[in-house]
């Protein structure tokens, strides 16, 4: 694996253009931050999260730089990353106020697209509407660094045992 690995990695710094080594540069630091054990998942590492947890208030909260590695053929961020953060934010502020021993897993999910994904960074946060016994309802948004919003989500998770 690390001869294939070392191939690859000559071989995309040998032809890469700079905006390809620079989006390879961010994709590696994630992945050593992963395995530095700063982030317990890859998608963390892979997206450089930063989580702010208010348990009391029941609110997430996520920044994470923009790359070029995240963008769309029109060079804005792809809606599925705006959505694989919006689903983060809102899974972990459910998370983080259950009870040990269970989790949520999104069971709906709704995003309204308002502005395209631009700038140095996007902030994402979520909010719980409802915590039922089986079902919890959250709402969460995304900003671009301008402070422009630039999708509303809200969903449904399923509580679960672990």
């Amino acid at each position: 694996m690390k001869d294939k690995l070392h191939l690859l990695l000559d071989n995309c710094i040998e032809k890469g253009s700079e905006v390809d080594l620079s989006a390879l540069a961010h994709v590696l630091e994630g992945f050593q931050k992963k395995i530095d054990n700063k982030y317990t998942q890859y998608i963390d590492g892979l997206l450089h999260m930063e989580r702010k947890i208010d348990k009391e208030k029941k609110i997430c909260e996520i920044k994470v730089p923009l790359n070029e590695v995240w963008n769309n053929s029109l060079d804005i961020v792809h809606g599925g990353i705006t959505a694989t953060l919006l689903d983060t934010v809102m899974g972990t502020a459910i998370n983080a106020v259950l009870p040990e021993g269970f989790g949520a897993v999104t069971n709906q999910l709704n995003i309204h697209y308002i502005a395209p994904g631009i700038g140095d960074s996007l902030h994402c946060k979520a909010e719980i509407i409802h915590h039922g016994s089986k079902t919890v309802v959250i709402s969460g948004e995304a900003f671009r660094s301008d402070g422009k919003k630039i999708a509303h989500a809200t969903g449904t998770f399923f509580i679960i045992q672990k």
